[in-house]
């Protein structure tokens, strides 16, 4: 690898980090839990970072037709239940924990692809993603206690949302579209739509009665979050054009392991997890790493 993509791997993983690390402070510190008003304003960031970046020369968004907009619309609708459920689940469970519900989205994608290819796996990525189911399931029955049961509802949601749109992604991608372009879209939608559901889900009263709604805290946690949300997003456009599906898996995973353990060292998170809860997060990790493993030699 050379000096460029060494360069690339580590602004991903510090941009991963830190990005997950504001959005956590946000919603679980400071415990602004009104997801309209936090994914919109994240949301409304990003298109607006993406519009300067663009018109600077910095990104390349060509022009698209208004059929190639509509057709991004359903990853729009997914991409926007992916963001929202997220956030409320964020709020709710450790970021270790978080990852390991997300694990479970590989598994619908990978469940559906072998379903619609007709193929038999090998043995290696069959217990990979049985690790990755059983472990969430086994934590979401035996942990409610801990965290309570409507963090792993909206996980749920989060990471059904995910796989959707992942399988979106796979059976309707069209060269009409490019990364950027349909994550603009994505952004502008969910702006738009996170803005109108504000009043009604009552979001914005809420919002206008948070107690740290004058602290420079606030303010710093939120501003955080756009732009390490909006530098994530750049970053793995160019890691997934610079480096192979293989090799972007494992960068993904390592910076998940960096975040976790990172997660658990900082006091500032009071992540204190029982035997049985890590016990599950390393499982469902082992199961990543074998799969990562047997795609080597797919």
């Amino acid at each position: 690898m050379n000096v460029a993509r060494v360069i690339l791997v580590l602004v991903f993983c510090t941009f991963f980090t830190a990005s997950y690390f504001t959005n956590k402070y946000v919603l679980s510190i400071l415990k602004f839990t009104f997801p309209t008003i936090f994914q919109g304003w994240q949301t409304s960031a990003g298109t607006l970072l993406l519009l300067v970046t663009w018109k600077l020369g910095w990104v390349e968004i060509n022009g698209f037709s208004r059929s190639a907009a509509f057709s991004q619309l359903p990853g729009s609708f997914l991409f926007i239940g992916n963001i929202y459920a997220g956030s409320k689940a964020l709020s709710l469970l450790p970021i270790p924990f978080f990852f390991v519900f997300q694990n479970v989205s590989e598994v619908l994608a990978f469940l559906i692809r072998t379903a619609t290819h007709r193929e038999k796996p090998p043995w290696m990525k069959l217990i990979s993603k049985n690790l990755h189911f059983i472990c969430p399931l086994y934590g979401s029955i035996c942990l409610t206690s801990q965290f309570g049961p409507s963090g792993y509802t909206w996980a749920s949601i989060h990471l059904f949302c995910v796989g959707a749109y992942r399988i979106f992604q796979k059976n309707t991608k069209t060269i009409l579209l490019s990364d950027l372009e349909e994550q603009f879209i994505n952004y502008l939608t969910s702006a738009l739509l996170l803005a109108s559901l504000a009043y009604s889900t009552g979001d914005l009263s809420g919002a206008l009665d948070f107690p740290l709604l004058t602290s420079y805290r606030f303010y710093t946690g939120c501003l955080g979050s756009a732009i390490f949300s909006f530098c994530l997003m750049l970053a793995t456009v160019k890691l997934k054009g610079s480096l192979s599906q293989e090799h972007c898996g494992i960068w993904f995973f390592l910076a998940k392991i960096l975040a976790s353990g990172l997660s658990l060292l900082l006091s500032i998170f009071h992540a204190v997890l029982s035997p049985v809860t890590l016990c599950c997060i390393i499982l469902n990790y082992a199961g990543e790493a074998l799969f990562l493993y047997s795609e080597r030699f797919h």
